[in-house]
């Protein structure tokens, strides 16, 4: 039985009063929480960044880009001698400045040396062979003479002995004259096999005197060969070594440059030598863009190694015919087929220069189709469609408002006001409705 001075250290029920009052307060503290929170949410002003930029007046272009490649409009070109088995032994540092005079490649001349020499043994040969030969005449000459000598000896002698028929017996004296006939048939067989020795000379001593001339003219031609080993540059100017196409690359890479070592074909072209004082872009037009090219349109051309300063030039030339860009395979109904495009090559002169400028170069060009000077104009962007009119938000303040206006042309980047704005308002680049809307889902 409990004692009366002990008193329970909990009194019964109050478990479940604190338990109530902490759910109370936890309550409360959640639905006031959520009160500011909607206070908060609903009625704070959010402050929001919208991009904007100034009307300008300006020239309004519509224009035609593409790619280019900077070349020279007059250049020396440097092609290879016509000699057989060519190996580049030497050869200029491209872009270097040269002189006239100054080596510009070599190839190995060990070939053509040995060729030298031995159509030099082949020319003394020749003449040794003429020699011989004229000697050997010379010997069956001497030996036809005495001959034919002795064959008119008999002759002569035979005629004296039948002159003496009238002293002698009419059998001796037909004798005699039978010997004549002999003797003088013997002359006249010694006669023509003296003159087919001569005319057998005659055409051995032209064979050996055409064998001679070949000999000499290939001797000659090895000598020239010997000669055009080395090419040396004709003007003063920048060297340029041009790309060895006949070397097996990659598709669709640029061939390298020659270099010293490589093999090169009779005739091909080595390197140039630019005229730096005239130069033009090459450009390859789109076809859809081809109706639209006239010549004498104005180009402004942008050269990538020379970003700080920009080009103009004039459309001085436009190919009628399209060449057919390769760009590689196509599978087409499981079946390999050759992907291309149809370009047009024009040209574009160089109006100014700059002595940084390289053929070469890539670039990019612009061509101008038209131009409207003084055009008041503002980007693209800033530009929406409200009730399916054209309109702007003009900022004012820290307040912006929806202005209608009516537009003219455009291009890729900009577009012609004609009513509604003025010179130097500030309309936004994006919606100021969507953009408040975006920052109070970010919070």
């Amino acid at each position: 039985m409990p004692s009366k001075d002990l008193k329970p250290k909990q009194r019964l029920g109050q478990t479940h009063y604190v338990r109530r009052k902490i759910i109370n307060w936890s309550l409360a503290l959640l639905i006031g929480g959520g009160v500011v929170f909607a206070g908060y949410r609903y009625t704070n002003t959010t402050t929001v960044d919208v991009p904007v930029v100034r009307v300008r007046r300006g020239d309004f272009i519509i224009s035609v880009r593409t790619r280019g490649e900077l070349a020279s409009s007059h250049s020396i070109i440097l092609n290879a001698p016509q000699v057989q088995n060519l190996r580049l032994v030497k050869l200029a540092q491209s872009g270097k400045f040269i002189h006239k005079g100054d080596l510009v490649a070599e190839f190995d001349s060990a070939q053509i040396e040995n060729a030298v020499i031995q159509r030099t043994t082949n020319v003394r040969s020749a003449d040794s062979q003429i020699l011989q030969m004229k000697a050997n005449q010379k010997i069956e000459d001497q030996a036809d003479s005495m001959n034919r000598m002795a064959s008119t000896y008999d002759v002569e002698r035979a005629r004296l002995d039948a002159s003496k028929a009238a002293v002698l017996s009419k059998i001796d004296g037909e004798k005699n004259a039978i010997t004549v006939t002999v003797t003088e048939g013997a002359l006249q067989r010694l006669n023509s096999q003296i003159a087919a020795h001569k005319a057998g000379q005659e055409a051995d001593l032209t064979k050996l005197t055409q064998n001679k001339d070949k000999a000499v003219r290939d001797l000659t031609l090895a000598q020239d060969y010997l000669t055009k080993v080395e090419i040396r540059a004709p003007q003063d100017g920048m060297v340029n070594i041009l790309p060895n196409t006949f070397v097996n690359g990659q598709f669709g890479q640029t061939p390298p440059a020659y270099k010293e070592g490589d093999d090169v074909r009779t005739g091909s072209p080595i390197a140039e030598i630019p005229d730096l004082t005239q130069m033009y872009v090459d450009l390859k037009m789109d076809e859809v863009d081809r109706g639209r090219l006239r010549l004498g349109q104005t180009v402004r051309v942008r050269i990538d190694a020379v970003p700080d300063r920009e080009f103009t030039a004039e459309l001085n030339w436009i190919s009628p015919i399209a060449a057919l860009l390769f760009k590689g395979i196509n599978a087409s109904g499981g079946r390999p087929s050759p992907n291309t495009e149809k370009t047009f090559p024009a040209r574009a002169q160089l109006k100014n220069l700059d002595p940084r400028l390289r053929p070469g170069m890539s670039s990019t060009a612009e061509v101008i189709i038209e131009r409207e000077p003084s055009a008041l104009l503002i980007p693209i962007r800033a530009s929406f469609t409200e009730n399916g009119k054209p309109a702007v938000y003009v900022q004012t303040g820290e307040q912006f408002h929806l202005r209608y206006i009516q537009i003219g042309k455009r291009n890729d980047d900009d577009l012609v006001v004609t009513s509604g704005l003025k010179e130097g308002d500030l309309v936004t680049l994006e919606d100021p409705i969507e953009a408040a809307k975006k920052a109070k889902k970010k919070l």
